[in-house]
């Protein structure tokens, strides 16, 4: 079952303008099917689409004009797969922009930290990028019966919302499906682009991350944990960040003395992902975990939803040194809005007088799993 994407409409309207778009995303997350599902092979003959990890394709892609143009012939769309792939993305983008007018790109690549170096440079202020993530609530909801959302969101929060795993029908094939891709996928353009030696020591770090989840982290204490020094923790965190398995959110502060900026938290896109890595299928009831993975779900689902919006906001927790805290800071024009996850509504909650004292402006929320409508309004 193909579900719509929400960022189909905002390709297509972004190409009328746009020469050259490029989607990013990570391994399985459906960006190859999203773009069959927009350019269907009815109207294959005006687009030419590249699978760029065959041998084939690399082969005839080379940074030339006249070779470019008898490749493409008389395409209006070209669309590169997986273009991280190839040797010179970059300068075979500026080629097709500069000499080839008549022609517009989508590429997609699921590791941004090599495409991203590959082109920045010769396509500066010549492309748009938008990130394909894995399916969001928003999505889910307008695919089944408004009834049956809130047991659909305790299934994604236990096996996630890859498009593959969240259209299997059992407990047994998601556990098996989620498994190989913790397996296989997690950080295997890492490993292709030879930008780590040992990945074992990057499982080690995902699970050390994966048990922490909710807290703030300590770079030295998960080196300490995994045996490996600070500075390469760091890396391998920004090269999984960048390969869409986790994100980071830091500390909020307005340089007040009380407040702790430097620590970090660490999510996963996807807690399918995150409860493969502990090998933990467990359902709420059963788990001592169940906050943290419902604060996992929220925020990741608030930042898929960013992602797509005109006026992008920024994401932070927010603690201070006598042990106030607030799960989620979103800053956007200047306007500081605080969110508390909790699994069960409380009767009364204040946030810490600390920061309604620091931040008299600033607006808060709950949101907790017994109070659907509250998400609905929040995610959709």
């Amino acid at each position: 079952m193909y579900i719509n994407r929400q960022i189909e409409s905002l390709l297509k309207n972004s190409l009328e303008s746009a020469k050259i778009i490029v989607l990013y995303g990570a391994r399985q997350v459906g960006k190859t099917t999203l773009l069959n599902n927009l350019y269907p092979e009815s109207t294959v003959g005006n687009i030419t689409m590249l699978a760029c990890d065959q041998q084939r394709i690399q082969d005839q892609l080379i940074p030339d004009a006249l070779a470019l143009q008898r490749l493409f012939g008389k395409s209006g769309l070209v669309i590169f797969d997986e273009m991280q792939t190839l040797t010179n993305p970059g300068l075979i983008l500026k080629i097709i922009y500069d000499h080839l007018p008549h022609i517009r790109v989508i590429a997609t690549g699921s590791a941004s930290f090599d495409l991203a170096n590959k082109i920045s440079e010769p396509l500066t202020g010549r492309h748009l990028q938008f990130q394909l993530h894995p399916f969001s609530f928003s999505e889910i909801a307008q695919s089944i019966a408004p009834i049956d959302l809130p047991a659909t969101m305790n299934d994604c929060l236990l096996y996630g919302t890859y498009p593959k795993i969240y259209n299997l029908i059992t407990a047994e094939e998601k556990t098996k499906e989620l498994s190989a891709l913790a397996d296989n996928y997690l950080y295997k353009d890492i490993l292709t682009f030879d930008l780590i030696k040992n990945s074992h020591k990057v499982r080690e770090l995902l699970i050390a991350v994966a048990l922490q989840l909710g807290q703030e982290v300590s770079y030295h204490e998960l080196g300490q944990r995994v045996k490996l020094n600070y500075k390469t923790i760091e890396r391998y965190l920004d090269l999984l960040e960048k390969s869409f398995v986790l994100f980071r959110l830091r500390g909020f502060s307005r340089n007040l003395r009380n407040e702790i900026s430097r620590k970090v938290k660490i999510y996963f896109y996807d807690c399918g992902i995150r409860n493969a890595l502990i090998n933990n299928f467990n359902t709420l009831v059963m788990r001592s975990d169940s906050g943290a993975l419902f604060e996992n779900y929220i925020i990741s689902e608030m930042i898929k939803k960013n992602s797509l919006s005109a006026s992008r906001a920024n994401f932070y927790f927010w603690r201070t040194h006598t042990d106030g805290e607030i799960d989620l800071i979103q800053e956007s024009g200047g306007h500081i809005k605080a969110f508390e996850f909790k699994l069960t509504k409380p009767a009364r909650y204040t946030p810490p007088s600390a920061f309604t004292k620091a931040y008299p402006a600033a607006t808060w929320q709950i949101v907790s799993l017994n109070d659907f409508e509250t998400i609905r309004q929040l995610l959709i």
